[in-house]
This record gives C-alpha cells, sequence and structure tokens, in this order.
C-alpha cells in the first residue's frame, strides 16, 4: 500500500506469503508479492526523472524479477524477508526459512563483518542521496529495527538499565500523562485494559520481571539507535544543503507488536535449538526475544491490542512529516492512510498520478487521497477505508468503524463503535444502533467486492501453521 497507493489485495499481499490458505494460492491479489497490476511510487518518479533508491526492509518479493531495481528503484540494498537479525550472522526470523536473504541491487549478497541493520542501511541511504548529483532523488530509509528479535549494541542496552523495573502499569500510567501533558490523546480517556488471561506484573517472579525489564531495555536501545541514525541523515541533508528542499516522512508501518513468534512454523523448536536467551544474553547477537503482549499493550495505551488486529492498536502509528517551508511543532488528528503517501509525494513533485495502461500494462487506479487537504483541516468526512488480514476485517467511514475479531479477542461478529465518542472502541454500538451497522455492512460488502478480497477463517490459519495463541510465562490467550 506504501508504494502502490492502494489497497494490498489488489497490490498482490493479500495475505503474508508465507501465511497464504489453499483458497488464497493462486488467486488474483494474492500472489505474495508486488504484482504488475499496480504502477509503484518509485517507478513512476523515476519515469520523471527522480534518483530513487531503498536500504532496509523489502519483503515484496524474493527473486531478482521482483526485487526494488525491476519495481522503479535504481540503487538498492535490501533484506527480502519481513525480518532478520541485527547483525552479522545472517539469520532470518522463521525456522523454515532461517537464511536471510539480501539482494544489492537485485544479486545477492551477505552483509559485512561488523553490520548492524540500523547503522548500515543509514550508511547505505547517505551515499544514494550523495549519488544523485544534480538529480532530485527518493529514498526509502525501511529499518528492520524495533522489529524482533530485539538486538542492539551493548552500549545502547546499558543506557536504559533499570528504566522498565516499575513494569507494565506503571510504564503506561506514564506515557499516559505524558501523551496528555502533549496534546496527542484525550485528557479524558483511560487506559487499555491489560488482558486478564497473562500474569500481571504483581504475580511474575522476580527473575521473570528482570527478564521483562530487560526485553522493553533492548527495545528501547533500538529506538534509540534507529533515532540517531535518522538524526545522522537529517543532518547530512542539512550539511549538503538539501535540508530546506526535502519533505521527509518518518512513519511506523503499524501498531506495536504484542505478537509471539513462537506460533510462527516450526519456530518454538528453532528458536530454543539455536538461540541462547540466557538474561544474561538478551539483546546480543545470538539471542532471539520478542516483548510480547503485555508490553504491547503498553506501548499502544490507550488502544486496544496492537499488530494484526484491525483495532486502533493495530492500525494507528506514528507519523512525523517535515514540509519545506512549513512551520514545525504542528499536531494534526485527521485520519490518514498509508494508501495517502504516494499520491501526495506525487502531488508535492508536481507529477499526474498514474492511469491505465501505464507503460504498455493495465493498472488499478490509486485509492489514497493526498494527505494535503486534511494538513490544512480539509479532509474528507465521510472516507470509506477498509482493513482485512488473517480473517480480522474492519471498514471505516468517518468516525464509524465496524470490526470483527475472533474469539477471545472479540465476540466473533461485527461490533460497531463511534470513534468521535470513543476513540478506544470500548463500547459496542451494534445492538442500539442496528441500521448504522447495516449500512456500514454494505459498505463491507464492497470494500470485498472493490478489492477481490477472500477472507481467511482463523482455522484456515491454523492449517498453514499460525496460531493466535498468545502466551506469557504458562498463561495464554487462545
Amino acid at each position: 500500500m506504501l508504494l502502490s497507493g492502494t489497497d494490498n489485495h489488489q497490490a498482490g499481499i493479500g495475505n503474508m506469503a508465507e501465511l497464504l490458505t489453499p483458497e488464497q494460492k493462486g488467486q488474483p491479489g494474492y500472489e505474495g508479492h508486488l504484482n504488475d497490476l499496480v504502477a509503484t511510487l518509485p517507478e513512476v518518479l523515476r519515469d520523471n526523472g527522480y534518483s530513487t533508491s531503498i536500504a532496509g526492509k523489502w519483503h515484496l518479493g524474493r527473486t531478482e524479477e521482483l526485487s526494488p531495481p525491476a519495481r522503479g528503484f535504481d540503487s538498492s540494498w535490501v533484506l527480502v524477508q519481513g525480518g532478520a537479525s541485527h547483525f552479522d550472522d545472517g539469520r532470518a526470523i522463521i525456522g523454515v526459512d532461517p537464511k536471510a536473504i539480501y539482494l544489492e541491487d537485485g544479486k545477492q549478497v551477505e552483509v559485512p563483518e561488523g553490520f548492524f541493520s540500523s547503522d548500515f542501511y543509514a550508511d547505505k541511504v547517505i551515499d544514494y542521496i550523495d549519488a544523485a548529483g544534480d538529480k532530485p532523488f527518493f529514498t526509502f530509509l525501511a529499518f528492520t529495527a524495533p522489529h524482533w528479535p530485539l538486538q542492539a549494541p551493548d552500549s545502547y542496552i546499558k543506557k536504559y538499565e533499570g528504566r522498565y523495573d516499575e513494569g507494565y502499569e506503571a510504564i503506561r500510567q506514564q506515557r499516559m500523562g505524558k501523551m496528555k501533558e502533549m496534546g496527542l490523546v484525550g485528557h479524558e480517556l483511560a487506559a487499555n485494559v491489560p488482558l486478564d488471561e497473562l500474569p500481571s506484573w504483581d504475580e511474575l517472579s522476580d527473575d521473570q520481571r528482570k527478564t521483562e525489564a530487560r526485553k522493553m531495555e533492548v527495545y528501547a536501545a533500538m529506538v534509540d539507535n534507529m533515532d540517531h541514525n535518522i538524526g545522522r541523515v537529517m543532518d547530512h541533508l542539512e550539511k549538503t544543503g538539501e535540508l530546506d528542499n526535502t519533505v521527509v516522512l518518518f512513519m511506523s508501518d503499524n501498531g506495536a507488536d504484542g505478537n509471539s513468534p513462537e506460533v510462527l512454523p516450526k519456530n518454538e523448536e528453532w528458536i530454543a535449538s539455536e538461540y541462547d536467551n540466557s538474561y544474561e544474553n538478551i539483546g546480543r547477537k545470538d539471542s532471539y526475544i520478542w516483548y510480547g503482549a503485555q508490553w504491547g499493550q503498553v506501548s499502544t495505551a490507550p488502544y486496544p491490542l496492537w499488530k494484526g488486529f484491525p483495532s486502533q492498536g493495530g492500525l494507528l502509528a506514528p507519523a512525523i512529516l517535515t514540509l519545506p517551508g512549513a512551520s514545525g511543532g504542528a499536531i494534526n488528528h485527521e485520519f490518514f492512510h498509508v494508501m495517502d503517501v504516494m499520491p501526495t509525494f506525487l502531488e508535492l513533485a508536481g507529477i499526474e498520478q498514474p492511469t491505465s495502461p501505464y507503460k504498455g500494462r493495465e493498472i488499478f487506479d490509486i485509492q489514497g487521497v493526498s494527505m494535503l487537504p486534511g494538513l490544512n483541516d480539509k479532509a474528507d468526512e465521510n472516507r470509506v477505508v477498509g482493513w482485512e488480514l488473517y480473517g480480522r476485517s474492519a471498514v471505516r467511514k468517518g468516525d464509524w468503524k465496524i470490526r470483527l475479531l475472533e474469539q477471545p479477542y472479540g465476540p466473533g461478529e461485527w461490533q460497531l463503535f463511534n470513534l468521535a465518542d470513543d476513540p478506544t472502541e470500548t463500547t459496542d454500538l451494534a445492538a442500539e444502533k442496528p441500521e448504522k451497522l447495516k449500512e456500514m455492512l454494505v459498505e463491507w460488502d464492497e470494500y470485498i467486492r472493490r478489492n477481490g478480497v477472500i477472507p481467511a477463517d482463523p482455522a484456515d490459519m491454523k492449517k498453514v501453521g499460525y496460531s493466535f495463541t498468545t502466551c506469557l510465562y504458562g498463561k495464554c490467550v487462545e
């Protein structure tokens, strides 16, 4: 969606390639890679004279024919899978696909000795900016941090020793207070409710608390290191005189991740046999840890659930945009979607949106809309957007939203929320407002039709080896 400006089901990623169900395999929109039915942002920019580059995560196709050079990037150094070790040991994140694959300009390469992901990708982007010369440039710095496995240089981890010893709830409330003070959330909002099925901080042993705190220390270290590298890129733009002529967008790709990689195919056995997750080794290159559902809910507070769910905790993500000549420091609460990045950048560059046929092939129209009206408080108040992944589904129309989550994360049937009155989705209005629910379900049917959605069933996901179970120290949500 980020690079195509359209829905993932049209662009070929209706589901993750590794988790396609039997009903989805071979169907249009479920190719498992970025298909030819979309024109990409770098492709259109390159066709209009831009130097285009990417460093970091790709995960849109594994072969040379599906690599960044084939989709519009002049220069590229990417990881083709969804994640990998952040150090130089070359391991991926799934036991059935254990070797990380890296491509430089479409050709397979190995990571250099001393590699650390965020440092290396920032170095590459700085080189690409310099190589653009006098041409306008578009570069995509796709950090793999802070995706698990949580790993960071010791010097960064040391900075956060003891910071999270107070535990889940204390940190959650501290963050809520700070967000209210900054105007990021309303003062009336309460924090999201922890999952009762999982142990609270008070129920953990001293050793378990120590381990849980260390996980967050490493996570914070990864974010700190990433921030340092963003600063390096920004400083380089300033030093070369390009900063005041460059649009910079920083964003996360989803809500915080409370999932457990142990539920991925064969991962539990692989992690146990291949890694040293002792307390002293947490965060180093031969460790494989994640921070789990309780810290995930701290990170998404005050919103419910996390990455992989179409709840607000899974959908809302931070974003920072700098525009030449614009005053800084403003907070904008309008609704924007990742599909909006491509049309926004094209408008800023003065380039027409691609239309079909494009370079001899049929393509889908861009579904995203420019963010510029919304930045000036002129957004479409009745915009309709849908989501579906793993059978979890949602549609938003203006302030109204319907959501479908399987048990135990939801009731297994459609719920209705008014986000203007209830931004944290605590009050289901489906029974109280059946006509509004019916109206929203019409929008859902149109979303399925327009985008060729084949919703997955949780039972089908289990058949391909993916479990929806979330566990912590022997207690599980399942």
